[in-house]
Parts: C-alpha cells; sequence; structure tokens
C-alpha cells in the first residue's frame, strides 16, 4: 500500500499559505465598546485587562484608532449612572441620553464607521433584567416589553445606528422591531439578532463593567438553556422569518457547534460574540505567561470563522487587527 504523505502540503510556509482554507481579516471584526458620562475619562474595566469604559471624547478617538487599522463597525454599550435606572427603562429611549449622544458622535467624526447599537433593558433597568418585570409576580413581561425596545430602537435608529442589535431574547422581538423601524422610514437600518444567547456563566465581566446584572432571580427564562442545540436552530428560523438580516450566536467559545448548525442551516451571515469571560479567561492565562498572547487571539478568532462565522464580536478586534497588519 502506498504511503500518503499529507505533511507534503504543510511543508513550506508558501504552501501552507496558497492552501488555507479560513482566513481571518479586520473586515470580519466588530468590537465592543464601553461608554460613560464625563470627558476625558478612560477607566479601567478591572476584569478585562486593556478594556475600558470611555467617555464619548475618548470613544470618539478610539474608534478613529480601530477605523485606521481596518475595524470598520463597533458596538456601543452604554454604562449609565444608577440614578437613572428606573423599573420602565425609560433611560433607554432618551434622545439626549448618553446612548443617543455616544452614536451620533462616532457617526458625525466617522460617517463611514458602522455603529451598531445595543437593544435591551439591563443597562437602564433598576432590576437589571433585559425586559419589564412585573412587580408583584417577577415575571418577565415579554409583550410590553416590546413596546420599550422600539422606543430604544428607533431612538437609536435617529441618532444614526446602522445596526440594531436586539440582545432581550423576548419573543416576536425581531418582527416588532423590523415592523417599527420600516414605518418610521428606517427601512435600510440591519437587525443583528442575538438569536441563540445563552443563559451562561462566561458574562460576567461584561456585567461588571456596565452594572446591569440582574437584581433579583436570573435569565434562564428568556436566555437559552446551554444544555440546548436543537432549539437555537427553531430560534434562528423564528428570527429569519421575523426578518432579521444576521444571526448571532452568543456566546461564542462554548458554542461553536452552535455557530456550524446555524451557517449549514441558514443562508443568513452568522455572527459569534467572543464575549467578556472568554477574553478575560484568555487574558488571565496570558499574564500568567501559560499561553502566548499573540498567536493564542489569532486562534481563538480563527476558530470562530473555521466553525462558519461571517462575523466576530470581540474584545480582541484592535490587538488582532494590529496583528493582521504587520
Amino acid at each position: 500500500m502506498m504511503l500518503h504523505r499529507p505533511r507534503r502540503n504543510r511543508r513550506h510556509e508558501h504552501i501552507r499559505s496558497m492552501i488555507r482554507e479560513t482566513h481571518l481579516s479586520p473586515d470580519h471584526f466588530i468590537a465592543p465598546l464601553f461608554v460613560i458620562d464625563g470627558k476625558n475619562q478612560k477607566v479601567p474595566v478591572p476584569s478585562m485587562p486593556g478594556q475600558f469604559r470611555l467617555s464619548i471624547d475618548e470613544l470618539v478617538k478610539e474608534a478613529k484608532t480601530l477605523y485606521d487599522l481596518g475595524v470598520r463597525c463597533v458596538d456601543l454599550f452604554p454604562a449609565i449612572d444608577e440614578s437613572l435606572k428606573t423599573p420602565d427603562a425609560r433611560e433607554s429611549y432618551n434622545p439626549d441620553g448618553i446612548n443617543a449622544r455616544a452614536i451620533s458622535a462616532v457617526k458625525e467624526a466617522l460617517p463611514d464607521m458602522m455603529v451598531m447599537a445595543d437593544v435591551a433593558l439591563d443597562p437602564y433597568s433598576s432590576t437589571g433584567h433585559d425586559g419589564l418585570v412585573d412587580p408583584k409576580t417577577g415575571e418577565i413581561l415579554n409583550d410590553p416589553t416590546l413596546e420599550v425596545l422600539a422606543k430604544q430602537t428607533i431612538c437609536s435608529a435617529k441618532a444614526g445606528a446602522d445596526i440594531i442589535g436586539p440582545s432581550d431574547m423576548m419573543d416576536g422581538r425581531v418582527e416588532f422591531l423590523r415592523r417599527s423601524l420600516d414605518q418610521n422610514n428606517f427601512t435600510n437600518t440591519l437587525i443583528m439578532s442575538y438569536t441563540a444567547k445563552y443563559a451562561s456563566a462566561f458574562y460576567g465581566p461584561f456585567r461588571d463593567a456596565l452594572g446591569s446584572a440582574p437584581k433579583n432571580g436570573d435569565k434562564k427564562t428568556y436566555q437559552m438553556d446551554p444544555a440546548n442545540s436543537t432549539e437555537a436552530i427553531r430560534e434562528a428560523q423564528l428570527d429569519e422569518a421575523e426578518g432579521a438580516d444576521i444571526l448571532m450566536v452568543k456566546p461564542g467559545l462554548a458554542y461553536l457547534d452552535i455557530i456550524y448548525r446555524l451557517k449549514e442551516t441558514s443562508t443568513l451571515p452568522i455572527a459569534a460574540y467572543n464575549v467578556s469571560g472568554e477574553y478575560a479567561m484568555i487574558k488571565a492565562a496570558i499574564q500568567n505567561g501559560w499561553l502566548d498572547n499573540d498567536r493564542v487571539i489569532l486562534e481563538t478568532l480563527m476558530s470562530f470563522r473555521r466553525a462558519g462565522a461571517d462575523i466576530i464580536l470581540t474584545y480582541f478586534a484592535k490587538e488582532a487587527a494590529i496583528l493582521l497588519n504587520k
């Protein structure tokens, strides 16, 4: 029997480059950025080394740096003062609030930078939940929440958001928001639906950064059970039928199988969110000298692409873009 030698195709970098199946580029990245009020503020997030809460002036500087590196989309997450948080989350649709001002500032400074606006109530709600909460029963109210999410969506679109990212996991929200956008003449505004958002333990650093952890209970009645995969297919089919433009899986690393399944079953682009806990654990290992910084960052991001992700939301966006531009 002839001895097969697949190593011949690995023998030289030029051969490896020519036959490489998956490619990684800054074009694939969306950079999540935390926004706070004030000026000249660049406050480190302790649980996320290298990440900061940025005032709007510093946010614009960071967006310009990212754009020059080839990262052409940012996703904004406002951290608001506790005094502004209410049970009805009305600050989420304040046209003079930090979310709208941050979107407008980035679009004014960088008209070609795509801006994504997160749509959920947890950063603005005194309960810390993504939806309105019945004060008597503690139930997360689905349909009343849709009304508030629509107001938040239109507020963000008016401020200049190119992409709306509903992360709330309420039933029917994609159709509701699509209709609201179209009725308000925002037919070109995209919806990147958090289609398969799991009730994960990997969100801790993000919630610390925004102060958005639930005050009571958990999010298991609306975020997905980490044990389920076929359920993600159903969610994807519903979101596609309701008018989503892009489907997202969150978290990413522990859910590469879900990314793959959605890519195999949907004709829409697939996004993966490389979440805060994944970033934090990799950074911790790097800081301890256990992992090589450059190699593990690029290998991690390549894994999302290999699994089928067209887009990667990642806190590594800036570092990875620098590495890829070398």
